[in-house]
């Protein structure tokens, strides 16, 4: 007679407990997988087993719920194919399903473990893996070179005789509506255009046209002058006919100290029209003044994009996943992460949402998929295994005397 199968029961059934409540214990830790314990009989040449024995503790990579949290860093991978893939200070490549991140004092976004989420630099096409970093710095200024307007120039205005009344800006009688737009240099500093839109005679009801004059920061353009301003002509239906670009040139922007290379824009009065309705404008202008960093932001296709203070905003690299082939053959190492092994395969790395690879969902994190509920029955259901296995070393001991008391 032999205590070893009930002891191994004992053993495998501790085993199990550990497993479960190892679960029960991380069921609040960001991207946890919960574990099975699996099992196996030990094999013996006679028709009694030896027992049984701990085969593996498998993982359960099934998807956890999303919870927002407010961290521009954080991300939630929405789906159950990908994993983040990082980097330690030795080099070593691991992989996680927890998002929680932040900017260290070298601007690397990492974990709290120090490892360093890896990604794609910017660049069409670029497969080279890095550490992704934040760019602190500023973002240099940009000239305006294209400008949009989009009115409606109320085709009941009064005609305004340029020869009767000549154009000034600082006699509203000489123009019908004006609008002031904000534009930048190539330094960066801001200058005021504005455009002048008076009623000219014209040939109705087959066209009326409109006499556009320019002013940056009260001055007169180089191109085009007030002798020869831009001339906007609309048809009977009230759309526009002549060429929808007006050329800007303005030759001296800056100031005495620091002067600005030339500006030159492009205005596009595509889609502006002349109805007998109020005047109305829509703009938009591509200049901008020299930002400052102000934080970042992760897209679903993994795109870091870096915001600053004059509303600009740039990508400054794409974060990579990863997958496997076989997701049970990782090795855990603890922190939440898992390395590549033979049994596992290569990891399959690429951009999310690209080859069959989840997206990403930015302040965010994945909560722990363990079912607490679940786990506390299976715990009962252990205990109870336990407690048959006590039994029946108990038996057999009880037994054993009984043999003995009998001799």
């Amino acid at each position: 007679m032999s205590f070893g199968q009930s002891l191994s029961g004992l053993a495998a059934a501790a085993q199990d407990l550990d497993v479960i409540g190892n679960n029960i214990a991380n069921s609040a830790t960001v991207g946890f997988k919960s574990g099975t314990a699996t099992f196996a009989d030990v094999y013996a040449n006679s028709r009694v087993g030896l027992g049984v024995q701990l085969a593996s503790v498998n993982q359960d990579f099934s998807v956890g719920n999303i919870t927002s949290t407010g961290n521009p860093y954080d991300m939630a991978i929405d789906g159950p194919k990908g994993m983040f893939r990082l980097q330690d200070q030795n080099g070593q490549i691991l992989y996680s399903r927890n998002g929680q991140f932040f900017a260290d004092k070298d601007n690397y976004v990492v974990n709290a473990q120090g490892q360093r989420l890896t990604g794609y630099p910017v660049g069409a096409g670029s497969t080279n893996l890095t550490t992704l970093r934040v760019p602190v710095g500023n973002i240099a200024p940009s000239a305006t070179s294209q400008m949009t307007s989009q009115i409606n120039l109320d085709a009941n205005a009064t005609v305004i005789d340029p020869v009767v009344t000549p154009f000034d800006p600082t006699v509203a009688s000489t123009y019908s509506y004006s609008l002031p737009i904000t534009t930048y240099d190539s330094l960066g500093n801001s200058h005021q255009l504005t455009q002048y839109f008076a009623k000219a005679a014209g040939t109705p009801p087959a066209q009326s046209n409109w006499n556009v004059y320019y002013r940056l920061d009260g001055n007169a353009l180089t191109s085009p002058t007030d002798a020869a301003p831009y001339k906007m002509s609309f048809n009977g239906a009230g759309t526009l006919t002549s060429p929808v670009t007006s050329a800007l040139t303005m030759t001296q922007p800056g100031s005495a100290n620091a002067l600005a290379a030339p500006l030159n824009i492009t205005l596009d009065y595509t889609s502006s029209t002349q109805f007998g309705g109020d005047y109305s404008s829509n703009f938009s202008q591509n200049g901008y003044t020299t930002g400052n960093f102000a934080g970042v932001s992760f897209s679903p296709d993994g795109t870091m994009m870096a915001s600053y203070t004059n509303g600009q905003t740039q990508s400054v690299g794409t974060l990579a996943l990863a997958t496997f082939n076989n997701l049970q053959g990782l090795q855990s190492v603890g922190g939440g992460a898992w390395i590549e092994t033979s049994t596992s395969g290569q990891a399959i790395v690429g951009r999310p949402g690209s080859n069959g690879l989840a997206t990403v969902k930015g302040q965010s994190v994945e909560d722990s998929n363990v079912d607490v509920s679940k786990a506390l029955v299976s715990m009962i259901i252990a205990q109870r295994t336990y407690q048959a296995n006590a039994q029946s070393i108990k038996t057999q001991d009880q037994v054993m005397q009984s043999l003995i008391t009998g001799l």
